[in-house]
C-alpha cells in the first residue's frame, strides 16, 4: 500500500469512526414516522435524530402536529380511538413500534409531562411522585423513599415540600404542582422526558424556574419539549425542529434556526411575520 493509500484508508477509517461515534450518540431516531386521526394525516414522513442529553425543540403555528410528533414518542398517540402511525422510532436500537414490545416499558423508559399540571387529586406530595413505583410492585419502604427524594430534588422541589410530605398535591401553586408532575416521571427513572407545552399554565416566575429545571435535566436525561413560545425555545433548547401543516420543515441547531435559517418559511415564522 503506498502513502497515499494508506492516508487515504487511514482518513476514511476515522471517518467511520466518526459517523459512528455520532450515531451511537443518538439517543431516539425518528423514521419515515406518520400519524392519523381517522383518516386525517396529522403528521407527515417525519425524519428527524435527536441527539442524547440534550434539549430538542418542537416549535410551529398551532396544529401544526409538534403534539402529535411528541405523543408519537412513547406511543401515547395510538391510545386515541382511531389513531394510528406508521414509521420506526428507534431508541438505543430499538424500535418502539415493534409488535413485540410492550407499551408499558415504552412509557416507562420515556416520560412525559402534560401542559396542565396534574397531580392525582387525592394524594399526598409523597404518594404522587410514588405511585409509579407502587403500580410497579415496589415494596421496600426504604428505596421507595429515597426514590421519591431524589425525584424530588431533581425536580428542585424538595426544600419547598421536605416538611410537608404528607399534605395534598393539589395544594401547592401551580408551578409547584407541574415540578411535581416532572418529581412523579423522574421516579420511573426514564432515559427520555417528553414536554408538552410545561409552562403555558404557569406565570413568568414559575415558568423560569421550569426552564432552570429543563436546563439541569438534561444533564442526565434527554429532553423534548413542545413550545408555543419561541423565545423559551431559543432559552432552552441545543436543538429546533420547526413545523408546519404536518411536515417538519426543518431542524437544526438553535442558534442556526433562529439566526440563519435555510427555510424562507421557517425565517418568517422565527420572525414573527405568521403564526
Amino acid at each position: 500500500m503506498s502513502n497515499e493509500e494508506s492516508l487515504a484508508y487511514k482518513s476514511n477509517e476515522n471517518a467511520l469512526r466518526a459517523e459512528r461515534k455520532q450515531q451511537l450518540s443518538y439517543k431516539v431516531s425518528i423514521k419515515q414516522l406518520e400519524a392519523w386521526f381517522g383518516a386525517k394525516k396529522a403528521i407527515k414522513n417525519i425524519n428527524l435524530d435527536i441527539r442524547e442529553k440534550t434539549v430538542t425543540a418542537f416549535i410551529g403555528p398551532s396544529g401544526c402536529g409538534k403534539t402529535t410528533l411528541l405523543r408519537c414518542l412513547n406511543r401515547m398517540h395510538e391510545m386515541t380511538p382511531g389513531a394510528k402511525t406508521t414509521g420506526q422510532v428507534i431508541m438505543d436500537n430499538i424500535d418502539i413500534y415493534d409488535r413485540n414490545i410492550d407499551p408499558v416499558i415504552i412509557k416507562r423508559r420515556i416520560g412525559m409531562v402534560f401542559q396542565k399540571p396534574n397531580p392525582f387529586p387525592t394524594m399526598s406530595i409523597y404518594d404522587n411522585v410514588a405511585a409509579g413505583l407502587k403500580l410497579n410492585g415496589v415494596k421496600d419502604k426504604q428505596l421507595v423513599d429515597e426514590v421519591v427524594k431524589d425525584s424530588l430534588e431533581g425536580a428542585a422541589l424538595w426544600d419547598e415540600v421536605k416538611n410537608e410530605l404528607g399534605k395534598p398535591g393539589m395544594g401547592l401553586s401551580g408551578g409547584q404542582q407541574q415540578r411535581l408532575c416532572i418529581a412523579r416521571a423522574l421516579a420511573l427513572q426514564p432515559e427520555v422526558l417528553l414536554m408538552d407545552e410545561p409552562t403555558s399554565a404557569l406565570d413568568p416566575i414559575a415558568s423560569f424556574k421550569i426552564e432552570e429545571l429543563v436546563q439541569d435535566l438534561k444533564q442526565k436525561f434527554t429532553v423534548i419539549i413542545v413550545t408555543h413560545n419561541m423565545q423559551q425555545a431559543a432559552r432552552v433548547s441545543d436543538e429546533t425542529a420547526f413545523m408546519y401543516l404536518g411536515e417538519l420543515i426543518e431542524y437544526n441547531t438553535t442558534k442556526r434556526i433562529f439566526e440563519n435559517p435555510e427555510k424562507e418559511l421557517t425565517e418568517r415564522y422565527v420572525s414573527g411575520k405568521f403564526g
